[in-house]
């Protein structure tokens, strides 16, 4: 890359740009990933602490720009920091998340049977023991979930779980096969 003014846009140069987007982006390279034309930007001056904006943004994108000013090695490891305790927690919650939804799946069980659950979850609380919709941790509702499979709890439990289940078959067959 070079600047209208002919110097070359390195590591450390400050820059003032515009996107075809229409965003207005001040920072400074950190990095210029020539394969892939992605410049990372550190938006924002050096003097705005130790947690800063980090921008990726792909050349192609770039309208026009401005060369402001050559500033100090942006990557300097005396002047980074790195949140790992917060890295850490967003990694364990996004861990925890993939597994409740992988929950959510059902495994050995038809496309029908998981919209079925997917129907109940809106509204009450499930999981599969095995190929078995548990409602409640009391209401059961096995293959091929019709309203004479759903089995155990209050009756008024099982009235809702029946009444939902008869709804989300009716809407199945509306929508039609796929």
């Amino acid at each position: 890359m070079e600047g209208g003014n002919g110097e070359e846009l390195a590591v450390g140069c400050v820059l003032s740009l515009r996107t075809t987007l229409g965003d207005e982006i001040e920072g400074q390279i950190i990095a210029y990933d020539r394969p892939s034309n992605i410049l990372v930007i550190q938006e924002g001056s050096s003097k705005a602490g130790p947690r800063r904006n980090i921008r990726l943004l792909k050349a192609n994108y770039i309208q026009d720009f401005t060369y402001l000013r050559k500033a100090e090695d942006p990557i300097d490891p005396n002047k980074c920091y790195i949140d790992l305790a917060g890295l850490q927690a967003r990694e364990e919650a996004s861990l925890r998340q993939a597994e409740i939804e992988a929950e959510r799946i059902g495994v050995g069980v038809t496309s029908e049977a998981q919209s079925i659950f997917d129907a109940l979850s809106k509204t009450l609380p499930v999981h599969w023991d095995k190929t078995v919709i548990v409602v409640m941790n009391e209401v059961r509702v096995s293959s091929p979930y019709l309203p004479e499979n759903v089995i155990g709890g209050t009756p008024a439990a099982n009235d809702r779980v029946k009444k939902v289940l008869d709804f989300e078959r009716k809407r199945l067959q509306v929508r039609g096969p796929g």
